[in-house]
């Protein structure tokens, strides 16, 4: 399957991971993707957990694999060959054909939750990503796009600030942006944080959601110049 190697303009990209599709977090994910469409941005809304995503790499991530299996030197031949997992291909596509990704996930054990890594993990392919006809940073296939996370927590804002326990947001956040976005290429954008929603009176989640919203109106999809 041939893969583009550049993107379309005004294309938004959101990877949402939530087991339930009535939490606040999906609600973000939807005000989000609903506040880009209303600007005429495409964007393509990825629930993992409704697709029912396979977060484990595996020998059927490619179609006629050796042995032993390596999955890099594996992926970088069946970019090459075209023979990449359907399903995987399918997801890169979406990936390099935005000009902007949002990860979207409940903030789990001070990072992702598995699915979503999981996800990264057999779609950043060596060959679709990085390696291969690409490097790694400003030399990566996703160089000037842009990425950011929108996450919700369970415990309130004070908790997220640096003690003798915890770290501030963007320290947990880093390995996000500099050890996944920035390594691919990505211009890593402020991330949407709404803290324990789940403990707000049903008001207050309405007031976070239109903050969502609000926030959402200054994102701009454009690649980087």
């Amino acid at each position: 399957m041939a893969l583009p190697s550049s993107a379309s303009a005004h294309r938004a990209l959101i990877v949402h991971a939530h087991p339930e599709p009535r939490s606040f977090s999906s609600a973000q994910a939807a005000v989000a993707a609903e506040q880009l469409r209303s600007r005429g941005v495409h964007v393509d809304l990825v629930d993992l957990y409704a697709e029912g995503w396979d977060p484990v790499v595996n020998v059927n991530d490619v179609e006629n694999p050796t042995r032993p299996f390596k999955p890099q030197e594996a992926t970088l031949q069946a970019i090459k060959d075209g023979t990449l997992n359907p399903e995987i291909a399918r997801h890169l596509e979406l990936v390099l054909g935005a000009d902007m990704l949002i990860l979207s996930f409940p903030f789990w054990w001070f990072s992702m939750p598995a699915i979503t890594k999981g996800w990264i993990d057999r779609v950043w392919v060596m060959g679709g990503v990085f390696g291969g006809d690409y490097g790694m940073l400003d030399e990566a296939a996703l160089y000037g796009k842009k990425a950011l996370v929108a996450t919700t927590t369970g415990g309130p804002e004070e908790f997220y600030k640096p003690d003798e326990m915890t770290d501030d947001m963007h320290s947990f956040l880093s390995h996000i942006h500099h050890g996944i976005f920035r390594f691919v290429g990505y211009s890593t954008q402020e991330p949407i944080i709404t803290y324990a929603p789940a403990h707000l009176p049903q008001e207050e989640r309405e007031k976070a959601l239109e903050h969502v919203y609000d926030t959402a109106l200054r994102l701009n999809p454009e690649p980087s110049s």
